[in-house]
């Protein structure tokens, strides 16, 4: 039995045909081109770097001035005429000057000028004698310490017998008065430094070397007597502000009245010695 091809198609409806044939329409309506445009020519090659296996071949030599075109940057006159910046340490940044190196004059020059600074402090009147730390915030020893020995050798010059042995006492009281004291006043409850007490107990001193070269040189037991009553007012009127300052009021007593006494005993060595 033989199956007829043209059983198998299915008519398409009116309508569908209808498309169809628009579709058609519309394609063959649409003019083509009569030129096409031409493709981007592809990129040339990119040039390889050779790598060589000799030595780089030496710089070349600077521009000589005759041959730079460029002219030099005039400099004006204000920025020439700068003064230098200061150093470092002196600015404020940094450590502190090294004092390891410095000549020795300066050194000596620096001191010098110190102890007559802290001197100017503590004797003479002054509107920070009722401070003592704004007397001697920097305080130092080489002033005491010079007071102390030019007061021994002073009363050893001045005695007749046994020089070595008046200068050994009076220095040996002076700077064992200085530490006993400068230990009162901190065992009394005194807001000082221990140091800074040594230093204001020794450049109290100075009224008394004073009276004590007079006395060496104007042998007068009238003359020493007032001379040591007014170099002793004088060291305890420099002592008093320091050291009531520096204690309770209620213990003012007991830390000047060692002060006093101390300088009272080196007044009496220096109206005894002959």
């Amino acid at each position: 039995m033989s199956r007829n091809p043209d059983s198998d198609t299915i008519p398409l409806h009116s309508t569908s045909q209808s498309d169809i044939d628009e579709i058609e329409n519309l394609i063959n309506s649409q003019p083509y081109p009569s030129s096409v445009l031409p493709a981007r020519p592809p990129s040339p090659p990119r040039a390889s770097i050779p790598i060589s296996s000799s030595p780089l071949p030496p710089p070349a030599p600077p521009l000589s001035s005759s041959s730079n075109s460029t002219k030099p940057i005039p400099v004006p006159p204000a920025a020439a005429k700068l003064p230098p910046l200061p150093p470092i340490a002196a600015a404020g940044f940094g450590p502190a000057p090294n004092t390891l190196t410095e000549p020795v004059w300066d050194t000596v020059k620096r001191d010098l000028s110190r102890i007559v600074s802290n001197l100017k402090l503590v004797v003479f009147p002054n509107p920070y004698r009722e401070d003592p730390g704004k007397a001697l915030r920097d305080w130092d020893l080489w002033g005491p310490f010079f007071f102390i020995v030019f007061l021994g050798l002073t009363l050893s010059w001045s005695a007749s017998v046994k020089k070595s042995e008046v200068f050994a006492v009076a220095f040996a009281l002076l700077a064992a008065g200085a530490v006993i004291l400068t230990l009162n006043v901190l065992l009394l409850g005194g807001h000082i430094i221990f140091f800074q007490s040594l230093s204001l107990l020794g450049y109290c001193l100075f009224p008394l070397d004073v009276g004590a070269l007079i006395c060496m040189l104007k042998d007068n037991v009238i003359l020493k007597v007032v001379v040591v009553c007014v170099t002793l007012a004088w060291s305890s009127w420099a002592a008093y502000p320091f050291m009531s300052t520096a204690v309770n009021p209620r213990r003012k007593a007991l830390a000047l009245y060692p002060v006093f006494l101390m300088y009272v005993s080196v007044g009496f060595l220096i109206i005894a010695i002959d």
